[in-house]
């Protein structure tokens, strides 16, 4: 089988996710079948990378179904790299979860929903048609609502409801569209509407299409003024998958803007892309802003994944290039080093019981290890250099102040502005989390490295993988800056996708 990779991407967390069913109660079994899933997929993950890579784009007919009625599996550039970036945080979030839920029931939910989450994960950055990647957004939902719930305390259960009340609204704008699209164009196809879409001589109902799915995937996204659920919800849930949903489900909805506003409505010069780059400013100032005023760890993190969507929504609305590449380093940087951050505050709470600044202190003189992960995460988030967050900002003023107009150079002034908010922030935790005495006055007991990896070796031990791929990507960023201009160099001429799809149907 030529697609063998792709294929295994795909169907691996399904096939684990069933497994994990049959092994219920077992955590042994479950450990072991999860560990085998999570490297099996990164190892299919970084072939398929490398293949489309050297290639550009690799694409899969299921069924070999006349297209429009079958599954079309597309995995271009763009593809690849979130599925090896969701392929790497698969293997990382299982293993910190695997340490530190301790519940044996909740674990023995955790395994096989998790994988059904990583399914739907997949298929969404794989999807060829519109229809099809409604249903892989389904999956997710489905999935991580039964995920936020695990625990089932008061606050779970309403940040759940929250988290789900406002993707249904989501789901129904972009069935909506759908309907809207398949009725002007006969193509659910991506690359089939998107040849299509320009012969429409409606091309008010046309905008009227793309607002709903902007709104849609704003949601996703936690765009502003649609970002609310995501603060009330994302600290609710255990942190294992807190980590998880953090990394990757806000970035499908990045991930969609970018396939959408590229292939089907390429977004350079029109009304829509004034609004993008506001909103990705506003969205900047008013997440980091939360941040400031919160004073509980998670809910800093929370507020500040609102701010970091706005540097990738303003990389895709500034719509160079350059600007792209920029935001999908941007997406890169941010999924590794946020990750990172719940991971450490994770392990602090399991260590020194709790989230909420005022309870903590003195991590720095009892845990230095701790701190200086928390550090080196806390400033690629702000952009010190030369770590990954100053490569992604760099690139994305760089394409803003070379675009030149004045709304562009605006936002992006906005934008450095609001790292020194981000630094601010950042400081804050600092300060009373790790830099304070502690407020019950117990330094007794010390953390060094091997007595943290002793406790809890799956959350070490991810934090320290996380940590060691942002300091090689901080000092040697070239290739992954290759590889974002090569995947937007290949979206912003939305022809090469559409031709690639076409001619493989043809």
């Amino acid at each position: 089988m030529q697609n063998i990779a792709l294929v295994t991407v795909l169907f691996t967390p399904l096939a684990t996710a069933i497994l994990m069913f049959s092994a219920w109660g077992r955590k042994k079994l479950q450990v072991s079948i999860g560990a085998i899933s999570t490297l099996l997929q990164l190892i299919a993950a970084i072939t398929l990378f490398q293949k489309d890579n050297a290639i550009g784009i690799e694409i899969v007919n299921v069924g070999s179904w006349p297209t429009g009625f079958g599954i079309m599996l597309v995995a271009d550039r763009m593809s690849t790299i979130y599925l090896l970036l969701s392929s790497f945080m698969s293997v990382v979030a299982f293993w910190y979860a695997v340490s530190f839920i301790k519940s044996k029931t909740s674990i023995s939910i955790f395994f096989p929903v998790y994988f059904f989450l990583v399914f739907g994960l997949t298929g969404t950055f794989l999807a060829g048609d519109i229809f099809n990647l409604y249903v892989w957004f389904e999956v997710m939902l489905v999935s991580s609502f039964v995920l936020f719930t695990i625990g089932a305390d008061k606050q779970q259960l309403e940040g759940s409801l929250k988290y789900v009340a406002i993707n249904v609204l989501s789901s129904t704008l972009f069935l909506i569209g759908i309907g809207l699209l398949y009725g002007l164009t006969g193509h659910l196809n991506m690359a089939m509407i998107g040849k299509a879409l320009p012969l429409v001589t409606d091309q008010l109902l046309v905008n009227t299409t793309a607002v709903f799915f902007f709104i849609s995937f704003g949601i996703k996204a936690a765009i502003f003024p649609l970002f609310f659920w995501l603060p009330a919800s994302y600290h609710t849930a255990p942190i294992g998958f807190t980590a998880l949903i953090v990394a990757l489900l806000t970035k499908v909805g990045i991930y969609s803007m970018t396939r959408f506003f590229t292939v089907i409505y390429p977004l350079e010069d029109t009304f829509l892309q004034i609004i993008m780059l506001v909103l990705a400013a506003l969205t900047m100032v008013i997440g980091v802003l939360g941040a400031a005023a919160q004073v509980d760890f998670r809910k800093i993190l929370s507020f500040h994944i609102v701010s970091q969507i706005g540097y990738m929504l303003m990389g895709l609305a500034i719509f160079t290039p350059l600007a792209i590449a920029g935001s999908l380093f941007f997406v890169i940087h941010n999924v590794l080093v946020k990750t990172n951050l719940f991971f450490v505050a994770g392990t602090v709470n399991r260590n020194f019981g709790s989230y909420k600044l005022k309870e903590l202190g003195g991590v720095l003189r009892q845990s230095p290890w701790l701190a200086l992960f928390f550090a080196i995460s806390a400033f690629a988030l702000t952009g010190i250099p030369p770590l990954t967050g100053f490569w992604g900002k760099y690139l994305l003023a760089w394409s803003g102040f070379q675009e030149g107009s004045t709304l562009v150079v605006t936002v992006t002034t906005i934008s450095l502005l609001v790292s020194l908010l981000t630094l601010f922030s950042m400081t804050k935790i600092w300060n009373e989390v790790f830099w304070k005495p502690s407020p019950n006055g117990s330094q007794n007991e010390k953390f060094d490295l091997i007595k943290l990896i002793k406790l809890q070796p799956g959350m070490m031990l991810s934090i320290i993988a996380i940590t060691l791929v942002v300091l090689v990507i901080s000092f040697s960023p070239n290739s992954v800056i290759e590889w974002s201009m090569k995947a937007s160099n290949f979206l912003v001429d939305n022809q090469s996708y559409i031709e690639s799809v076409l001619n493989h149907i043809n």
